[in-house]
């Protein structure tokens, strides 16, 4: 099954500084790209583990004894590790978002591209779609996540126009949505499908509640000088990685102990995002709105009482 090229390929592989006995997880398998770089530095001895809840990109499993692939969300890290008997992992790498695959499948109803039900789900097991959402949301919160996944200038707009629209008619496919859309739309119409559609499949698949997941767990799974690498396309997940990096919390707050100590999870390795290349853009135009954020995980544990 034919996938896109991975996005900081060279970036995010150098940042893992992969030692060939190594254990490894690549949180967002995909068609495997990243995961074969990895491989290629990794020795008879190293290990690598790669998520995905997608079951199209469980036909790009490698055929590799070094290498397992779980079929399941990686809020499920811990889990999933420690059923395999690995309690610590020398590099975690997370490229999130929706893969180039899932936005050309018509069927999967990710791109208003296409002429297809509303489903969107990354892991079509979950019982929550687009569709559900449309029909069964309040105004209130329809407006709240075109506001904050999508930022939709007029959220409120929409989604009172989604909720009158309803209830004439079901709303169902990509067809119905953009009937309703398009007499409300706001400046350039493919900018503002595109928000549209980005904030709902990230409701359908709570992709901010798995990257706070995720992110909490890497603090338990990684060893002393591992190295957790986020590659992000939107800037509540890129803001949700540095803040996780500065100290180890979704709010972003400074955690500290009786001495006033600042608890500090990881040392920061990318003061500034890396971005790609416009020679990447080139290639791969889904790299464009790509960030990249690196943390070495320092040996401190949580309201551990320090000397500076």
């Amino acid at each position: 099954m034919e996938y896109h090229l991975p996005v900081l390929a060279s970036e995010s592989i150098n940042a893992l500084e992969i030692k060939p006995d190594g254990v490894y997880v690549d949180a967002t398998f995909g068609g495997g790209g990243h995961s074969r770089l990895i491989l290629e530095k990794l020795g008879d001895k190293g290990r690598l583990f790669g998520f995905d809840q997608d079951q199209d990109a469980h036909e790009n499993a490698l055929e590799d004894d070094r290498f397992t692939l779980i079929p399941h969300n990686f809020r499920f890290l811990q889990r999933f590790l420690r059923l395999h008997g690995i309690k610590k992992v020398d590099g975690i790498l997370a490229d999130l978002g929706v893969s180039s695959h899932q936005l050309d499948v018509p069927e999967r109803g990710f791109s208003f591209r296409f002429q297809s039900d509303l489903d969107m789900r990354m892991n079509q097991s979950d019982d929550l779609t687009a569709a559900k959402i449309l029909n069964d949301y309040s105004a209130e919160a329809l407006q709240q996540i075109f506001s904050k996944f999508g930022e939709v200038r007029n959220a409120k707009t929409l989604a009172h126009k989604i909720t009158s629209e309803r209830s004439l008619q079901a709303i169902t496919t990509i067809h119905d949505l953009l009937q309703i859309i398009d007499p409300v739309i706001r400046g350039q119409r493919h900018k503002y499908l595109a928000q549209v559609f980005q904030a709902l499949r990230m409701e359908v698949n709570d992709e901010v509640g798995a990257l706070v997941d995720l992110l909490s767990q890497s603090i338990a799974v990684l060893r002393e000088g591992g190295l957790l690498v986020v590659i992000a396309y939107h800037s509540i997940e890129d803001r949700l990685a540095k803040d996780f990096l500065r100290f180890g919390n979704e709010e972003g707050k400074a955690i500290k102990d009786f001495y006033g100590n600042i608890y500090r999870p990881f040392k920061i390795l990318t003061k500034k995002a890396v971005l790609p290349t416009e020679e990447e853009i080139a290639r791969n135009s889904r790299a464009r709105s790509a960030k990249m954020r690196v943390g070495r995980r320092t040996g401190q544990d949580p309201f551990e009482e320090t000397e500076e």
